[in-house]
């Protein structure tokens, strides 16, 4: 029995990955006395996309955060349990966390391009990693808004301010600049929520293209845009004391058209959230 119904383009099989890029292994979380996750176990597979889904407040943000350590940013965080990045354990006292934000990239929910121009915010990073070469820039910049579908769009105002670009077009620049440090993983945290539905499905196309070559782990409160481009689900719950906790976890398609937890089936039909 089909669950989900609705205007869906397409609720991709998985991949058969070959490997487990992000890994976590009985994680908790704590703001202070505040738990925001229980005992979070999960296995991200790379190539693909990972949706996190769940209603407000359960954690997902904090759960993305999680792999690029941008919890730890926030007075009185601490994680325990193990978080793994390539069978590697990122919270190890001895980890390079400047090296691991280049590994892990972040877009954030609403774009936020620099201000200053095209050419500047892309070659932003590859220049704090100590490139410098003018020529190298241009063909990171180049390649970059290529890889970001932005390039067409943007090559006769690359000196220009980012800020004069559109929100979407701010929003594929953000992607331009994380891909121009050669990550391995993207987070998106909603990177749509602010956009209207043309862009929206822009950067639904980019994310399908780049998880060709790229893990994504996106958060996301939209049921079809889950359906639409997401190869694996994880659905979070906050339970009664208010801390966040997986309910289910597995292969989009069958997340969707057959959870086997009667709150995910509530859920994603829109019966609560």
């Amino acid at each position: 029995m089909v669950i989900f119904s609705g205007e869906i383009e397409r609720i991709p099989a998985v991949p058969a990955p070959e490997k487990i890029k992000l890994r976590t292994s009985g994680v908790n979380l704590f703001y202070g006395t505040f738990q925001a996750l229980r005992n979070i176990s999960i296995e991200i597979p790379a190539q693909a996309i990972t949706a996190i889904i769940g209603p407000s407040g359960c954690g997902k943000t904090s759960f993305l955060r999680l792999f690029n350590r941008m919890n730890d940013l926030i007075h009185n965080a601490r994680v325990e349990g193990s978080v793994e990045l390539d069978d590697m354990p990122i919270y190890d006292q001895n980890t390079d966390v400047v090296e691991l934000r280049k590994r892990v990239g972040m877009v954030f929910q609403k774009p936020n391009p620099f201000p200053m121009s095209v050419f500047d915010n892309v070659a932003f990073g590859p220049r704090r990693h100590g490139k410098d070469n003018r020529k190298e820039l241009e063909e990171i910049v180049e390649r970059s808004l290529h890889r970001a579908a932005l390039l067409d769009e943007v090559k006769d105002k690359i000196h220009e301010s980012a800020l004069s670009l559109s929100g979407g077009q701010q929003q594929r620049l953000c992607i331009a600049r994380v891909l121009a440090v050669d990550p391995e993983v993207i987070l998106m945290d909603e990177p749509c929520s602010a956009l209207d539905p043309v862009a929206t499905l822009k950067i639904e196309d980019l994310m399908r293209a780049l998880s060709e070559n790229y893990t994504i782990v996106i958060v996301t409160h939209n049921m079809q845009q889950a359906a639409r481009v997401s190869d694996m689900a994880a659905f979070l719950m906050m339970a009664d004391d208010k801390t966040g906790e997986l309910v289910e976890y597995g292969p989009t398609n069958r997340v969707f058209t057959n959870p086997k937890d009667p709150r995910t089936e509530s859920y994603i039909t829109g019966r609560f959230g």
